[in-house]
């Protein structure tokens, strides 16, 4: 398995499963309501805004690997629009998996010397450290999302 099919597979693994911490993205959301995701917990962020936020940065990368510039800033990857039903609530998640899954193919498609080349700019490193980065991030985001759906379920 090459460097970019095992950074793909890791990238599949946190969003639909099958890696170590036997948690992903997919199955995490597939229970949670819009009003569960609305809820606020704390100053925590709302499984709604992390559900976001996760998706833009994948949005984001994917752009750059359909030949678009990498437009995404960090100080909009909370501005969601306002979802007010089950429906588009269930199509933000939709979208951030079928990006993800998108996204997962062209990383697998890379080569060894394309992972070492600048992610549009120097000042951003390498395409490795930025699919490893944004790996990490989602798991980060991940686990919040567990706890924070632990919370709300089990206030009762």
């Amino acid at each position: 398995m090459t460097t970019a099919q095992q950074l793909a597979k890791h990238f599949r693994g946190v969003h639909f499963g099958g890696n170590w911490t036997n948690s992903n993205i997919k199955d995490q959301l597939a229970d949670v309501t819009l009003e569960v995701a609305k809820t606020k917990v704390h100053n925590l962020n709302t499984i709604l805004a992390l559900t976001f936020h996760m998706g833009y940065y994948v949005t984001g990368v994917l752009e750059v690997f359909n030949d678009r510039p990498l437009l995404i800033k960090d100080k909009f990857s909370y501005n969601y629009p306002d979802i007010t039903t089950e429906t588009q609530w269930k199509q933000l998640i939709d979208t951030l998996l079928l990006n993800a899954e998108t996204l997962a193919q062209h990383i697998e498609l890379l080569t060894e010397e394309q992972l070492k080349q600048d992610f549009t700019d120097a000042k951003y490193g390498n395409y490795f450290s930025n699919i490893n980065g944004i790996i990490e991030h989602t798991h980060y985001h991940l686990g919040q999302i567990a706890l924070i759906k632990k919370i709300l379920t089990h206030k009762n």
